[in-house]
């Protein structure tokens, strides 16, 4: 939800001709707010992906401390979750400003509703390392911990195959359903996320990136969480 409203409703007051409806402040609490909920909306989503895993799959709770499974644990995740994304995120803070400065368009980067001052390629790089690993990392634990849980599943299906078919039941199983969710749900947030994260890439790399570029970045950005 903070992510839909810290972008969605600029972005569409934007698109129905609103212009320099925000100051700097709100220009930097906009910006950071989207980048931090949208970072944290990503970590959690891989968390719990991987606490069902946990549960699930017996081969991870083998080797995993039966103790992560309690609340307390689950609740201090998601708090290094928030404080990473905030520490990670002070820069926008800092090069987010407020309307279009028509006397020094050069040194920014003008978007519909605030413009942005163009950091140096030292600080370009350095934040781009760090959300690329960040990123790749959450996407490449969702998908393990999901096709774990897919694994498991098609084993069990495949044991109890002949306790259904005695019972001539032609209802689709409930590892099947299970199965397909996930399936559909990890298909879901790669793609929407890989796409995203491309077309973010792009923008910043574009002194006034198009208002279509950014419509559809927005669109895209906002379709898994929707």
């Amino acid at each position: 939800n903070l992510v839909l409203c810290s972008k969605g409703i600029p972005q569409t007051l934007a698109a129905f001709g609103l212009e320099s409806f925000l100051d700097e402040a709100g220009c930097k609490l906009v910006f950071y707010l989207h980048r931090v909920a949208r970072g944290v909306s990503l970590s959690t989503i891989c968390l719990l992906s991987g606490f069902q895993a946990i549960k699930l799959c017996p081969s991870i709770s083998r080797w995993m401390d039966l103790h992560i499974r309690s609340p307390k644990c689950i609740v201090l995740c998601c708090f290094l979750c928030w404080v990473l994304r905030l520490v990670v995120n002070i820069h926008i803070a800092r090069y987010a400003s407020g309307p279009v400065n028509n006397k020094n368009k050069t040194m920014e980067k003008i978007y519909q509703y605030c413009s942005s001052l163009i950091p140096g390629r030292l600080v370009v790089s350095v934040t781009s390392v760090i959300f690329l690993i960040t990123d790749a990392l959450c996407l490449a634990l969702m998908v393990w911990t999901s096709s774990s849980m897919v694994l498991v599943l098609h084993r069990h299906k495949q044991r109890v195959q002949h306790i259904r078919s005695s019972r001539l039941s032609p209802r689709t199983s409930h590892e099947t359903r299970a199965t397909h969710t996930i399936l559909i749900l990890v298909s879901m947030f790669v793609f929407f996320h890989a796409l995203a994260s491309i077309l973010s890439y792009w923008i910043t790399q574009l002194q006034n990136p198009s208002h279509w570029l950014r419509s559809i970045s927005v669109l895209v950005a906002s379709g898994f969480l929707t």
